[in-house]
């Protein structure tokens, strides 16, 4: 199965925007983000990616640390989705591949600001590991979104 770049999403759909640059780590997260029942839009290009972004809310948004050559210090993407207003921010769950952090570990996460790091030796294991970040991700932002809802309605 290959991305859907080209689809439009339907309301309900679980929806992925994927910016791996690099095709072997594209083309393990991927399928398993398939397999997951999400949509996935793949993002190979900051301007692309950042138009995506204002088009499109993505529940899972993954992030190559090292895209287009960039560093976690430097990464337009990283930057972009970390310099969104909270509440904004707080409707992706934000995954980074990285090649120097390990998987789940929650401070360089939290010091990078983002939801998840998936080291890249772990990407055959990507399904499991998004399926349990997402869940407690959940758990814990439940009760903000539901909050948000009833005061966007009033």
């Amino acid at each position: 199965m290959e991305a859907q770049d080209s689809s439009f999403f339907d309301l309900g759909d679980n929806t992925a925007l994927v910016c791996v640059d690099h095709q072997q780590y594209q083309k393990m997260v991927v399928p398993q983000l398939i397999d997951l029942g999400y949509k996935v839009h793949l993002g190979l290009f900051e301007e692309d990616v950042l138009l995506k972004l204002k088009t499109y809310s993505y529940n899972v948004v993954v992030i190559y640390e090292n895209f287009k050559g960039s560093s976690p210090e430097n990464n337009p993407i990283l930057r972009a989705m970390v310099r969104r207003p909270g509440a904004e921010r707080r409707q992706h769950f934000l995954i980074l591949l990285s090649n120097q952090f390990a998987t789940n570990d929650a401070t360089s996460a939290f010091v990078r600001s983002v939801d998840l790091i998936v080291n890249i030796a772990d990407l055959a294991n990507f399904k499991p590991v998004l399926r349990r970040g997402v869940s407690q991700y959940r758990e814990l932002y439940n009760s903000f979104h539901e909050t948000l809802k009833a005061v966007q309605a009033i």
